[in-house]
């Protein structure tokens, strides 16, 4: 998700300052997502300039915005479109097992498991979370996001590490020290 994005959505329920998108988008995604206050505001600056919001008179020391209904338009399009998986970042762990497996020295087992044991507590917290969200929808849906991720990574990471075991019982053991010697002598 863009901030660009979340910020218009925001803007549709009604005209708002800076710190209360802050406030609003940090609320809206469980705090998953905190927002620096010049994000805000330099998103807000780029959204006046392409037309999609519009600053109103200064209130009490705020200046809020409202969004135009060319914003409409892009939020509700960027509402009807799905995010592509080429659309999301790279996943910065199947990137570190990669070149943890390629780099020599490397306990990929201990990288495993270490993510593992984190995942797992990242899942159970989640869990707790939920129980204490009840009636708060948008917060339970992230929530619920964040434990089927964990999960998925679970099932993940005992898939690499099945893969890893095949792996090595497939490549033919180096030989021991004695034996390399006597190779080379011979």
């Amino acid at each position: 998700m863009s901030i660009r994005h979340g910020l218009l959505a925001l803007l549709q329920r009604g005209p708002m300052h800076g710190y209360q998108l802050r406030t609003n988008f940090e609320a809206s995604t469980g705090g998953t997502w905190p927002l620096n206050i010049g994000q805000v505001y330099t998103t807000l600056a780029r959204l006046e300039r392409d037309d999609l919001v519009r600053a109103l008179p200064e209130s009490e020391g705020q200046r809020p915005y409202e969004i135009t209904e060319a914003g409409r338009t892009e939020v509700g399009a960027w509402f009807a479109t799905p995010v592509g998986r080429a659309d999301r970042p790279r996943d910065e762990l199947a990137v570190k097992l990669a070149l943890a497996i390629t780099t020599p020295g490397v306990d990929v087992a201990a990288v495993v498991q270490a993510q593992r044991t984190s995942t797992m507590r990242a899942m159970q917290e989640y869990t707790r979370l939920k129980r204490s969200a009840e009636g708060e929808l948008p917060w339970r849906l992230v929530l619920d996001a964040m434990v089927f991720q964990a999960e998925a990574e679970l099932r993940w990471l005992d898939h690499c590490e099945t893969s890893l075991l095949r792996h090595a019982e497939s490549r033919p053991a180096a030989p021991s020290l004695p034996e390399a010697v006597a190779h080379e002598h011979a």
